[in-house]
């Protein structure tokens, strides 16, 4: 997820853009007009935490050309309700996904018991996104009051969304990792993956990040910018960059190249080379099942196609899963890279205006698991129909009359 400052560059230039305009001689104002739109503009740029703007902007970074329009009308017009539809929908899938996963032939398997931490990691940033949606782009969007308890919020979205987010970057590296120990060494499967070990990785893929997210803790903090209207004085808190990361610009990319190292390329990059040998592993096993078909008679074959397609299912629809997460991790860490790189004002131009469209790939991430389950796997299919099926029909089935209930009773 993208990290929340609430400088708002795209504003300020916007109302610089307009201070510059107003200036020409188009619109004819008087000097005193413009002084009174001047003295507007620098009370608004003020209430949005920057320095009075200068009549031209002049920034050396690219965000993009025709890229940077689409995502400013993108988080303009259309994220709230895409990211609040996305959530909900998000929410209900995961909560389907926990239900059949924790069914007593389903939560045995130890790939399953991962897939519902990473259901309930998934539900838990969408439960939380919401409110934080209304709060970002409607309240405080309505208000512009920038309260200490609103700060400590974003503050607080931040982190736990990044804590989680990283959660899920440790259990998709564990899912990728167990299937290629079941695969690699499946006479060793019983040792290697066991249910203990199975636990043991789920607490650390939780509590690690924790640790991990420490740069991320640093970087941000509240703070405070005071303004004075009708001769009353106004206490302004938001979320901005620490002074010391301001100052030193090394020590801002330090910090996010541990980011984009650490949280982002080398999880993808090892998830990459996992998701290959699966490939690899999984067209070898056809070929060599293909070619011990004409030695075993019927029945083993028959035993031993139906045990390899349902191995072969599950093989798909866990590189699906991976793949879709590599679509939406890989750009994030490039871009944490190149501000590695770059420093400061890439972070500020681009990462912030960006923020909303890497915002909402990790939403449809977390919420097209359930899609992904439901179409590639028969047992996933089989188990959600009988358990949502018995909860239908015990809603809308009245109960049978006691004579009934004697009589099927054997």
């Amino acid at each position: 997820m993208a990290l929340v400052v609430s400088n708002n560059t795209k504003l300020r230039k916007l109302i610089a853009y307009i201070s510059a305009s107003f200036h020409n001689d188009t619109y004819n104002l008087t000097e005193t007009q413009k002084q009174l739109l001047e003295n507007y503009l620098n009370r608004l740029t003020e209430r949005i935490g920057g320095d009075n703007f200068p009549e031209t902007i002049h920034t050396d970074v690219d965000c993009g050309a025709g890229l940077e329009d689409v995502a400013e009308i993108y988080a303009k017009n259309y994220h709230p309700y895409f990211a609040t539809a996305v959530c909900l929908f998000g929410i209900v899938a995961n909560l389907c996904n926990i239900a059949v996963l924790t069914r007593k032939d389903m939560i045995s398997t130890p790939i399953n018991r991962i897939l519902t931490a990473l259901a309930v990691a998934d539900a838990l940033v969408m439960v939380e996104y919401i409110p934080y949606t209304y709060y970002y782009y409607v309240v405080l969007a309505k208000k512009m009051d920038f309260p200490y308890s609103g700060a400590v919020y974003i503050l607080f979205h931040t982190h736990f969304t990044q804590v989680l987010h990283t959660t899920s970057v440790c259990l998709n590296l564990t899912l990728a990792i167990w299937r290629y120990l079941a695969l690699g060494y499946p006479e060793r499967i019983h040792t290697l993956c066991s249910d203990s070990r199975c636990t043991l990785s789920i607490v650390l893929s939780y509590f690690l990040p924790v640790v991990l997210c420490i740069p991320t803790y640093v970087t941000l903090t509240i703070a405070t910018r005071e303004i004075t209207e009708n001769q009353t004085l106004f206490i302004l808190y938001h979320t901005d960059l620490h002074d010391m990361f301001k100052t030193d610009n090394t020590l801002l990319k330090i910090n996010f190249w541990i980011y984009a190292v650490l949280l982002k390329l080398l999880p993808c990059g090892i998830l990459t080379v996992i998701i290959s040998w699966l490939i690899r592993a999984f067209f070898k096993a056809k070929k060599r099942r293909l070619k011990l078909q004409s030695y075993n008679d019927i029945d083993n074959k028959n035993k031993t196609t139906k045990t390899k397609r349902r191995a072969d299912r599950t093989t798909k629809m866990l590189v699906a899963v991976l793949l879709l997460f590599l679509l939406t991790e890989f750009p994030q860490g490039i871009f944490a890279f190149l501000i590695g790189i770059k420093g400061k004002d890439l972070f500020l131009e681009c990462y912030q205006l960006y923020g909303e469209i890497m915002d909402i790939l990790a939403l449809i991430n977390g919420a097209i698991n359930f899609i992904l389950y439901c179409s590639m796997s028969r047992r996933f299919r089989t188990m959600f129909g009988q358990l949502f099926k018995i909860r239908v029909l015990g809603l809308l089935t009245p109960p049978p009359p006691p004579s009934d209930i004697h009589t099927t009773c054997v």
